[in-house]
């Protein structure tokens, strides 16, 4: 992963180009102001002061500045900053007049590339931004490392990114951090989670199913859980999908990149919470001892399933994950998904469907995702849809035969795996950009990752 660090500077008076923002409502008056050339040289641009318009202005001599069109130049919003970091020739920058707030991170974010298999990779100058609020650089960069480890781990294709290597990145983030890792694997996994053994048995050895565990943190501090789904790749199953629907499922295991990007910057941040990250990692393959449609898995918790459709598996390996997760005795769980495809029919790409058991726990992420320009929407956890997973053979089906309510039913059936008294809120994201926006390119993305972090450090900061 590339180094941020050098973008994000402090402002000690060095030469820079100024980035001038101006919105529609103080363009005119802006604009009255300047001398001849650069009115000239706004107007052969075409620069209206629209959102994420760009004009590069002449100096004196032989400087020059850029003219930023934005929605409201008294407060700089998180992506205001980011087509110009994309568009600008490598230099030094500072917004002129005021500080960059919380742009800092979209300029950063705007300079991501993923050129790990192209052949020549388009040169890319560094384009460094100067803040005068230096007590902010650390923690920016640190959401923009996340947010970056999220898009990597979901842009390497399934060939390089199995369950071993997940638990490869799991066990990178343990040994810089000094938390303990434990993995569940084999027989033992069969034995002690059988729904994550059986959706990622029919996967090749080196392939072979785990759940892994990472554990950080003083143990007189408040006890967390972070679950996340780690589906390296989904061919559905013997339920098997089209290929359109085959097409991007590399992306599958984005629940579980949340989880980790969400661990680091617990631990980096120095939270002062004991954490448990739990993924559970499989390949959802076909060959002969694949799981069928019709079979009654048991689960750890003891709860019996009939597989309605194997395609239907996320849900599946998360149950036996918060299974473990709550005999830890958290007073807090989180877990992220990509889980289903009626989210993103019901919000779309851009809005994480958030399910909660605890008002007050949705109600603190949906005003932080708010905050950070993170947002969430939150669904309904509507008990009578109980009914439509129901099984004539076992305690309840993973998917029934009606194709309605499908991300409400999901979350229904992991909540049967939750206490009723312990919070606990899944997200259900999307963990993938189809068209590019600025400062978020097209591919993996982190969607709910920094409003879950305003969340916990809000509850839980010093």
């Amino acid at each position: 992963m590339a180094d941020l660090s050098p973008l994000l500077q402090p402002d000690k008076g060095q030469p820079a180009h100024s980035l001038i923002p101006v919105d529609r409502k103080g363009f005119d008056a802006w604009l009255k102001g300047q001398p001849e050339r650069v009115r000239q040289a706004v107007a052969a641009q075409g620069f209206r002061a629209e959102g994420y318009q760009l004009a590069i202005l002449p100096g004196d001599k032989a400087e020059w500045s850029a003219l930023l069109g934005v929605a409201d130049a008294g407060e700089l919003g998180t992506w205001c900053l980011s087509k110009a970091a994309e568009a600008l020739p490598e230099g030094v920058y500072r917004v002129s007049g005021t500080s960059p707030g919380p742009a800092a991170l979209g300029w950063l974010l705007g300079q991501y590339s993923f050129d790990r298999y192209k052949q020549e990779a388009s040169p890319r100058g560094a384009r460094i931004l100067l803040t005068p609020e230096a007590a902010r650089i650390e923690e920016t960069l640190l959401l923009a490392e996340a947010t970056n480890l999220v898009r990597d781990l979901v842009n390497i294709p399934a060939q390089d990114l199995g369950p071993k290597e997940l638990e490869s990145a799991v066990s990178d983030l343990s040994k810089s951090h000094s938390a303990a890792l434990s993995t569940t694997s084999g027989t033992n996994l069969e034995r002690e989670f059988p729904m994550i053994h059986a959706v990622g048995r029919a996967a090749s050895p080196d392939r072979a199913p785990r759940l892994v565990e990472l554990e950080w943190g003083d143990r007189r501090h408040p006890r967390i859980a972070i679950v996340g789904k780690g589906v390296c790749f989904d061919s559905g199953g013997l339920d098997i999908k089209p290929s359109a629907g085959m097409r991007l499922m590399k992306k599958d295991m984005g629940g579980a990149a949340h989880a980790l990007a969400l661990a680091l910057i617990v631990m980096r941040s120095r939270l002062p919470v004991r954490l448990h990250l739990l993924i559970p990692a499989v390949e959802n393959a076909v060959s002969g001892n694949a799981f069928r449609p019709g079979d009654v898995l048991r689960s750890r918790k003891g709860l019996s399933v009939e597989v309605g459709n194997t395609d239907a598996e996320g849900r599946l390996i998360l149950g036996d994950a918060l299974t473990r997760a709550v005999e830890g005795e958290p007073e807090l769980i989180l877990d992220f998904a990509t889980l289903t495809g009626a989210a993103r029919v019901a919000l779309g790409p851009d809005l994480p469907a958030l399910f909660a058991n605890d008002d007050a726990l949705a109600a603190d992420l949906l005003s932080s995702g708010e905050a950070v320009s993170d947002p969430l929407w939150r669904m309904p956890l509507w008990k009578p849809y109980n009914e439509l997973f129901a099984s004539d053979i076992a305690d309840f089906a993973n998917a029934g035969d009606q194709p309605m309510a499908g991300a409400v039913t999901a979350a229904l059936f992991l909540q049967k795996f939750v206490p009723e008294a312990t919070p606990w809120a899944h997200f259900d994201t999307f963990a993938w950009r189809s068209a590019a926006k600025p400062g978020r390119p097209k591919g993996g993305d982190a969607l709910g990752l920094r409003a879950a972090w305003s969340m916990l450090r809000a509850r839980y900061g010093r």
